[in-house]
């Protein structure tokens, strides 16, 4: 995923901040509000985001999920958002008839989903700010949109083109959507990380990357990691059927699939 676009032409103040953590950045643009009030929120949202990474994280063995996976707590004595994270996942799991799974090798893993969740959280945190007319957070490539950046233009994403580094494969715009959000699932950056939960094993499939847009990042990242895992026929027919969801996937012979209402979100 390409870095977001805006036209900066007429934008109100913009409040911009990158934190590391989570093993990615998260990159914040925040349009309107008060700056102090903006960046008191900011702070808010930056220390949830470490919070997410302190619990749900599968490389601290003191984490939740750690604990969890090991037996030595209950779901009921984790955090509440343990909680919300493994129902929204099972209601993955289940939409996807299982291509989006929180196992992996046989143990609790909910990242697939944590870092969309956690995205969508913090930027909504900020969009309740009095004032604010936009918020843009791009959390390692996977983008969620509130509002729009002000002026006449709205919030655009550039897509990464996986066979052709620097360059582009589509533009997503945000025109006409009060919330939209952009993730992408593919083998260019992080090589062969997606697994089949059907074998266990990382997945095998014609496709290098999937990118799906609709409202909410929570879902369409794990929509662009169950249809990579599909592969292409299969994927691009789930993704049609999905309401408010479109998508762009390359294959590794260099054809373009999309659904039939993306050409709409592009420009």
């Amino acid at each position: 995923m390409a870095d977001t676009v805006a036209d900066s032409a007429q934008a109100p103040a913009a409040v911009r901040h990158a934190e590391e953590t989570m093993g990615t950045v998260f990159s914040f643009d925040v349009r309107g509000g008060e700056p102090a009030a903006v960046r008191a929120a900011l702070d808010e949202a930056v220390a949830g985001l470490h919070r997410v990474d302190e619990v749900f994280s599968t490389y601290r063995e003191d984490s939740q999920i750690s604990r969890l996976q090991r037996g030595e707590v209950t779901v009921a004595q984790c955090d509440p958002e343990v909680a919300e994270v493994l129902e929204l996942a099972a209601e993955a799991e289940r939409l996807s008839d299982g291509w989006f799974s929180t196992s992996y090798q046989g143990r609790l893993d909910p990242t697939g989903i944590v870092k969309g969740w956690a995205v969508e959280r913090a930027a909504r945190l900020l969009a309740e700010v009095p004032g604010v007319c936009g918020v843009n957070l791009n959390g390692g490539g996977d983008v969620q949109l509130l509002g729009t950046p002000g002026g006449q233009r709205p919030w655009r994403v550039g897509v990464s083109d996986p066979l052709r580094p620097g360059g582009l494969a589509a533009v997503v715009s945000a025109a006409g959507a009060e919330e939209l959000s952009v993730a992408t699932s593919g083998t260019a950056e992080r090589g062969d990380h997606i697994v089949d939960p059907r074998t266990g094993r990382s997945a095998v499939t014609d496709l290098v990357a999937v990118t799906v847009v609709g409202p909410r990042l929570t879902w369409v990242d794990c929509w662009a990691t169950a249809a990579f895992a599909m592969g292409s026929r299969e994927g691009l027919a789930w993704l049609e059927s999905l309401p408010g969801v479109e998508a762009l996937l390359i294959t590794a012979g260099d054809e373009v699939r999309c659904t039939g209402g993306l050409a709409a979100r592009l420009g």
